[in-house]
């Protein structure tokens, strides 16, 4: 037989079943996806404190609060703050949230000896991605720089 009359061989595979794509699971929502009051008391505050525990801050009082901003800002409102104590109150430290959103606007105060703060500085204005991890990290810098955590 010549190639031309030979029975060809059959290349089509048999009919397999269509192959489902893999189903993907469902990612578990980020810790910064909670509620606002729920995210800053179940896990910023007691990572904050370890963290600043670690630092060396022993008698560190943390608490959250809806209270007054500062004056000089124009506002009057209520805003949700984390306020951080140690040395019996002469370190102080505010971290506001003026609307209750992690992603949104923050501001950062510190003070000595119970004196109202001098200056209300944006925190952490050019970050694309806030996390807890950051918002951590950003106090701790920030009071590393005011040298009340470690001395230079």
């Amino acid at each position: 037989m010549s190639e031309e009359t030979k029975p060809k061989a059959e290349t089509t595979a048999p009919e397999t079943e269509a192959k489902k794509p893999a189903e993907k699971k469902p990612k578990a929502p980020a810790l910064e996806d909670k509620p606002f009051p729920e995210f800053i008391q179940q896990d910023y505050i007691p990572a904050l404190q370890k963290a600043l525990n670690s630092q060396g801050v022993e008698d560190l009082d943390l608490k959250f609060a809806k209270e007054k901003l500062p004056s000089g800002l124009g506002i009057n409102e209520d805003c949700w703050q984390v306020v951080g104590k140690w040395q019996a109150g002469k370190r102080q430290f505010n971290l506001y949230f003026p609307n209750e959103d992690i992603k949104s606007q923050k501001l950062f105060t510190c003070a000595l000896n119970g004196n109202k703060p001098s200056t209300i500085e944006s925190f952490l204005v050019d970050e694309r991605k806030i996390t807890l991890d950051l918002l951590v990290f950003g106090v701790v810098q920030r009071l590393n720089a005011q040298k009340w955590l470690t001395r230079n």
